[in-house]
């Protein structure tokens, strides 16, 4: 498996209304990664690209999104691929300009 580069790890930013409730309650913020991904990959890509410190970044959850199917007559399509989303949980008093709300 080849190495990824950092720049390549985070795909884009989940902004959504949930997401927007961990921010202001949990300091937690939500981005989709490449699948083949690893937390500490992923530590490593959210240090570099917004340049945090390494004790801002607390903990990484995982979670691996299955495809949307959807149906029309007998035919079943996917109507969304899968992916993968990592929230992080960041230090009490940092937080990442993207999110600030």
């Amino acid at each position: 498996m080849p190495e990824l580069h950092p720049y390549d790890v985070i795909l884009r930013p989940v902004i959504t209304e949930k997401v927007n409730g961990l921010v202001a309650e949990l300091n937690q913020v939500v981005f989709e990664v490449a699948r083949n991904a690893n937390k500490h990959q992923i530590r490593q890509a959210v240090q570099l690209v917004f340049e945090l410190d390494t004790t801002e970044v607390l903990k990484i959850r995982t979670l691996n999104m299955p495809a949307k199917r959807g149906r029309r007559g007998r035919k079943i399509f996917i109507r969304q691929r899968g992916w993968k989303k990592a929230i992080v949980t960041l230090a009490e008093g940092s937080s990442i300009e993207l999110f600030n709300v």
